[in-house]
């Protein structure tokens, strides 16, 4: 016990100093929740083509960033609790990469774009899945002299060695790319889990020791599925019943696998943070956490009861963001404010929603020499 309290104690004194801080790097993954800057307006989504233009950005940076945020996101908290600086993004030729490298993109998918493609489902959406971004990681091991034929080279070691790997959630899009067609939603969930697994093992094998997951959040409670859904869709929350029994489904396979990778990969720490329940604690009690608006997005248009057009989306010149974003949750319709992703991060890093509880790679990481 005495022991456990000193690591715990050596790990939050350890944080605020840069230069002793248990990570050196950190390794990103995911979709738009996560992308620091891999997506600008000519490269995002369908429906959401404007984060290069004001608001986005507006209340930290003070300037569009190409997070599809008014500000930081979860992935951005996390770099700050580390004493490490932002992610830069993989396609920023330029940006210095020594403390990590952001490969997640906006509208990623867990599963192949060749399967959109062969469904007919390939109009409009992103072209980069999980694997285009473990194509990605591929090559920055390459440009760092790591090669699989030497995992064991100094320069491997330089990559994995005091970094941790933030894999941010990914899924959402498969379930949208796929909506009213013929394929199902249970095809979609064990495709994405089974490419999201591998994409994982992957990982594992080349060498990651401390890995955080995301589920996938509510996203029930996203004013697009609110517009989109039938009214009587509706849960205890008072978001879209279907879409969160959907993706608690998702989340319950994924857990399950995580625990089966644990088993394969013993010298790892794979920590799940649960994205869903921390949405859903949000909604819960919103007022608790400074939250006045659950269900109206901050940047757009429509008014009541949801402030939210498909067709004309925040970035538009004829669109216009709230003027207190740290009272809301969603910021656009489908991402979050800055305030909702900082919550969030903090119940990922200090509170109960991730298991084992992050603090446990603190503690892993400081008992090795």
């Amino acid at each position: 016990m005495l022991i456990t309290f000193t690591i715990i104690f050596l790990a939050s004194s350890l944080l605020p100093s840069s230069s002793a801080t248990p990570y050196k790097k950190i390794y990103a993954f995911g979709d738009s929740f996560t992308d620091t800057g891999n997506t600008e307006s000519d490269t995002g989504p369908n429906g959401f083509v404007h984060v290069s233009n004001p608001p986005y950005g507006t209340t930290f940076f003070h300037r569009p960033t190409n997070r599809y945020c008014d500000g930081r996101l979860v992935i951005d908290f996390v770099a700050e609790s580390l004493s490490l600086p932002f992610l830069p993004p993989y396609r920023n030729k330029k940006a210095n990469k020594t403390h990590g490298v952001n490969f997640a993109v906006a509208g990623s998918t867990a599963i192949n774009h060749e399967f959109f493609v062969r469904n007919n489902l390939s109009l409009d959406i992103t072209r980069e899945s999980i694997e285009t971004q473990m194509i990605w990681f591929n090559r920055y091991l390459g440009s760092q002299g790591c090669r699989d034929s030497e995992p064991g080279s100094d320069q491997c070691r330089e990559v994995f060695d005091d970094a941790l790997f933030w894999v941010g959630e990914i899924g959402v899009n498969d379930y949208a790319y796929t909506l009213g067609s013929t394929v199902s939603g249970d095809t979609i969930r064990r495709l994405a889990i089974n490419s999201f697994t591998e994409f994982l093992q992957t990982l594992l094998k080349k060498g990651a020791k401390y890995v955080v997951v995301e589920g996938l959040p509510t996203t029930g409670c996203l004013p697009l599925a609110m517009t989109l859904a039938p009214s009587d869709d509706r849960d205890d929350i008072g978001c879209v019943k279907s879409v969160n029994n959907q993706t608690n489904a998702h989340n319950l396979v994924l857990q399950s696998k995580l625990s089966e990778l644990r088993q394969q990969f013993p010298q790892a720490v794979i920590v799940y943070a649960d994205y869903w329940n921390a949405y859903r604690t949000v909604m819960k009690n919103p007022a608790s956490y400074g939250i006045k608006e659950s269900f109206k997005a901050c940047c757009g248009t429509g008014g009541e009861p949801y402030n939210f057009d498909v067709f004309n989306t925040c970035g538009s010149p004829s669109v216009t963001a709230c003027s207190d974003p740290y009272e809301y949750i969603n910021w656009d319709g489908v991402h979050l404010t800055e305030a909702m992703y900082k919550v969030v991060a903090d119940m990922f890093i200090d509170g109960n929603l991730s298991n084992p509880p992050f603090k446990t790679l603190l503690e892993r990481k400081l008992r090795k020499p």
